[in-house]
């Protein structure tokens, strides 16, 4: 007998405290740069996981110097496989934001920041593993890591999801959702900074002596976002722009922020020698580049594919079906498919609007998501 009706009907009566869960950790503000909040937040979250929980087999936290520390707590399963479930703990939100915009609850919106991104697929995943164990289901080793700086590109956890990935038979990336569909491709990204150095002079008395940086900039801007490639999945996006001391001076220095997005890895060398290429019209002025790539693109590969068949299977034997997506966003999941690793991003919440104040969640899909998850891991641990 399949165990998913009592799956699903276990993640619908529980759903009240599920929304309790999801409260309290929303309500513990988690800002990525904010490293006292940081530490404070996953203290609350790791006392949280050992009431839901219990104390895991294995517990290590990691030092993230001055960004989030990373958790890592295992659980040991009942039957086979070996599951990651990658999480961020951090939000885009700044201290204070709840005092303006306190968790609220309207109709089939659960509003709060960081609740869709990503809050409730850390509460979800932790109730998927939580109603296993209450069916007397087999699970597989779950091995939850927790990180407090996705939002800025991962500096300090990464090598710590790479690690964690490599025994893995499964990265379970609890993001949130796509309207319902798993995220199994993702964008790399390279975030850029170009620096011009010109020469200032007075705008008006002696403007032939100076080199203006901000005009040398604009000059190059155009080089810079042809670089973009629609069809091959590659897009360009100066974000920010900076320069200048004063109206009547010729600017001496000008700066700005470059975001490119890849699908192709092929794409990488192109970009960089594009960028390394530049130069400004006026010999006296100087260019320094500085940055990188942040991550390589998330593709599906043959790992990836099998698993998604099997969380579909359950989908459909949930009385729903589920389709997979691809997105310009990267997460934490690109790493572990760079290594070729089984993916399944966005295993979090249904809802909306990450990184705005229209964030949330929808309490109705809850249930489904929750169901979604802990039966694709009973799965797993039989096979």
């Amino acid at each position: 007998m399949s165990p998913l009706p009592a799956l699903a009907e276990a993640a619908r009566r529980d759903l009240p405290e599920v929304l309790a869960d999801l409260r309290r950790l929303v309500e513990l503000e988690t800002p990525s740069n904010d490293k006292a909040l940081l530490d404070a937040g996953l203290d609350g979250i790791e006392a949280w996981l050992a009431e839901r929980l219990g104390p895991p087999a294995e517990r290590v936290r990691y030092d993230g110097g001055i960004h989030g520390d990373v958790l890592e707590a295992v659980y040991p399963g009942t039957g086979a496989g070996d599951v990651l479930f990658l999480c961020h703990y951090d939000t885009v939100w700044p201290r204070g934001t709840l005092a303006g915009w306190p968790v609220s609850v309207d109709g089939d919106r659960f509003s709060g920041p960081g609740c869709f991104d990503m809050k409730a697929g850390i509460v979800q995943g932790v109730w998927a593993l939580r109603e296993l164990r209450g069916l007397g289901l087999p699970t597989p080793t779950v091995r939850l890591l927790l990180t407090g700086d996705e939002e800025i590109g991962s500096p300090a956890s990464r090598p710590h999801i790479e690690r964690a990935a490599k025994g893995a038979d499964l990265a379970l990336v609890l993001e949130p959702s796509r309207e319902g569909r798993v995220k199994t491709g993702r964008k790399g990204m390279g975030l850029f900074d170009l620096e011009v150095l010109g020469v200032e002079s007075h705008a008006g008395l002696d403007p032939e002596a100076g080199a203006s940086a901000v005009h040398a900039l604009a000059g190059l801007v155009p080089a810079v976002t042809a670089l973009a490639d629609p069809a091959r999945g590659t897009t360009v996006n100066i974000g920010l722009i900076a320069g200048g001391t004063g109206r009547n001076v010729v600017a001496g220095r000008a700066t700005c922020e470059i975001d490119v997005r890849i699908q192709d890895p092929a794409e990488m060398p192109r970009i960089d020698a594009g960028l390394a290429a530049l130069a400004p019209a006026d010999p006296r002025v100087r260019l320094r580049l500085s940055g990188g790539w942040n991550r390589p693109p998330m593709n599906p590969n043959p790992a990836t594919e099998r698993m998604f068949a099997t969380a579909r299977e359950v989908a459909l034997g949930l009385g729903g079906d589920l389709e997979q997506v691809a997105v310009g966003g990267a997460s934490d999941g690109n790493f572990v498919s760079a290594m070729g690793g089984a993916v399944l991003d966005g295993m979090g919440a249904a809802g909306a609007g990450p990184h705005s104040r229209d964030e949330h969640v929808l309490i109705s899909a809850t249930p489904h998501q929750v169901a979604l998850v802990s039966g694709l891991l009973t799965a797993l641990a039989g096979e």
